[in-house]
């Protein structure tokens, strides 16, 4: 299984399934789960499965789900073409009791929800379930803006003529989320998308599609008229394109790499809006009059957790040579201490990377900064022994000695890789800082306020931070970076969240 990700068995309404694990066969009760197209549950077209597997243990199968082909994305489509009419006449408060009433079975279910996530993709059940409560948080905040976002009203020279603006809906929206935060993600998407009045065909990433399908389904029990949420599963090949060129597709929000998000935008017709939430290599820069051991938490905090697997994740610290060997003794002593595991076990901080793929893009990227010739201070070895035998586990990795021009210090890796660069002066850190393709999260550690001041007005980042990580963002706040970690139209979360969603009509009339 660790090997494959798609099955070609034809789709079997009992849930006993022959599954194939390397050469071995397991019989197994598993859990198949539905497409959602039109209000009904129903499997693809294609009557094939693909398994969802626990990247803690590659012999836990999660689930099975739908194999989708561009013959199930054309219904959703259509059936959220159809409903779109209704719904966008449907009164803002009746949208919103659905997104509430949502948010409570979300609340309810947390538990559940927790392990699930966790087991599908390696994060602790903690932070799982922060991140469902965090999702029903997300539902509570659009269905209070959503119904006072409004148009403006503006002064005329002609008593007898009233000048305002009116905002409507685009239409169908598609949505396409990746499996790092495979719930919290997809709900600052949808939930603005269907309190402004649009519908909605979602496709979550392969490797996290069941708590995607916990997310529909709260909606679905919440009453939400049939066709207005659509949900597809399977492989981006299969079914990534119709969601991005399809004519009826007025609007797509993606989040993910840099390189997938450019070729959704290529792929996109003129009148369709994009939003993309990409990439990152974000610095933290560590002054010399920094608290080295907060300086230290924060890189462990914002580089090694979630495995490092979070787009605004720390991924290179530039350090003042002054202080530069108290940091490095600090960042290691504490790196040392984390534990490695499930997720389900008590104390565990880093968890498996989420899948076979990112494990070797990990490790090599480890290599590659052997290669280039920066010091491998700490960690970078893949752990295959005992607990850890099943599973995606490898060291968080502290490279030192680390130049510019490295492919470490350059290229986003996605995993707990963090990597030191020494400087001399704030200008030459500044420099380094802003000398990536990417500009979506960066921070400093300082207790210098002018400074701090000098680097959020300089640095070239969507998210700028003084003494926190580069990590983490409020719902009620804006998100989205610059350069080529987003396409800088507009953001998500917060009141500005609902700006992509929407149309703007300037209305005159006369009296």
């Amino acid at each position: 299984m660790r090997n494959r990700d798609f099955c070609d068995g034809l789709f079997l309404k009992t849930k006993l399934k022959l599954i194939e694990i390397g050469d071995d066969l397991l019989t197994t009760k598993i859990e198949t789960y539905s497409n959602f197209i039109n209000g009904e549950w129903k499997q693809s077209v294609s009557e094939k499965l693909f398994y969802s597997v626990n990247p803690a243990n590659t012999e836990d199968i999660v689930g099975a789900f739908q194999a989708s082909k561009e013959q199930d994305v054309e219904q959703a489509i259509e059936a959220a073409s159809n409903a779109f009419p209704a719904w966008a006449n449907t009164a803002p408060s009746k949208r919103a009791a659905i997104l509430n009433k949502a948010a409570s079975i979300l609340e309810e279910n947390a538990a559940k929800y927790a392990e699930e996530l966790s087991r599908e993709e390696g994060k602790h059940v903690n932070d799982a379930k922060n991140e469902v409560l965090r999702s029903a948080q997300t539902l509570r905040f659009y269905a209070v803006e959503g119904q006072t976002f409004t148009g403006e009203t503006f002064p005329n020279d002609d008593p007898n003529m009233r000048v305002s603006t009116e905002r409507e809906p685009l239409g169908v929206i598609s949505v396409i989320t990746p499996w790092n935060f495979p719930i919290s993600i997809p709900a600052r998407k949808i939930a603005p998308a269907l309190i402004t009045g649009n519908t909605v065909v979602f496709k979550p990433s392969s490797d996290t599609p069941l708590i995607a399908f916990r997310l529909v389904e709260a909606l679905e029990q919440a009453g939400i008229p049939n066709g207005v949420i659509n949900f597809v599963t399977g492989r981006a090949s299969e079914v990534g394109d119709l969601l991005v060129t399809h004519p009826a597709i007025r609007a797509v929000t993606f989040t993910g790499s840099t390189a997938a998000g450019e070729d959704i935008y290529n792929k996109s017709s003129f009148t369709t809006r994009t939003q993309m939430e990409l990439g990152g290599k974000n610095p933290l820069i560590v002054m010399d009059d920094a608290d080295v051991e907060l300086a230290a938490t924060l890189t462990v905090n914002g580089g090694f957790s979630l495995t490092g697997q979070a787009c605004t994740g720390t991924s290179r610290v530039i350090v003042m040579k002054e202080v530069a060997k108290a940091y490095i003794e600090k960042l290691i002593e504490k790196t040392s201490q984390l534990k490695i595991g499930n997720g389900f076990e008590e104390g565990v901080k880093i968890g498996p990377l989420a899948n076979e793929k990112q494990l070797k893009n990990v490790l090599k990227y480890i290599e590659f900064g052997k290669e280039d010739g920066a010091t491998l201070a700490y960690g970078g070895e893949a752990l295959t022994e005992g607990k850890y035998e099943k599973g995606y586990y490898v060291q968080p990795a502290i490279f030192t000695n680390v130049k510019v021009n490295h492919r470490i210090a350059n290229e986003e890796i996605f995993g707990p890789v963090v990597a030191v660069i020494e400087v001399d002066s704030y200008e030459e850190a500044i420099q380094i800082a802003n000398g990536v393709e990417y500009g979506l999260s960066a921070s400093i550690v300082t207790n210098n306020l002018k400074l701090a001041n000098k680097f959020a007005k300089e640095i070239q980042a969507g998210t700028v931070k003084v003494n926190r990580t580069t990590t983490g963002n409020l719902i009620n706040a804006p998100f989205g970076g610059l350069k080529k970690s987003s396409t800088s139209t507009f953001r998500e979360s917060g009141r500005v969240g609902l700006e992509f969603f929407t149309q703007q009509k300037t209305v005159y009339i006369g009296y």
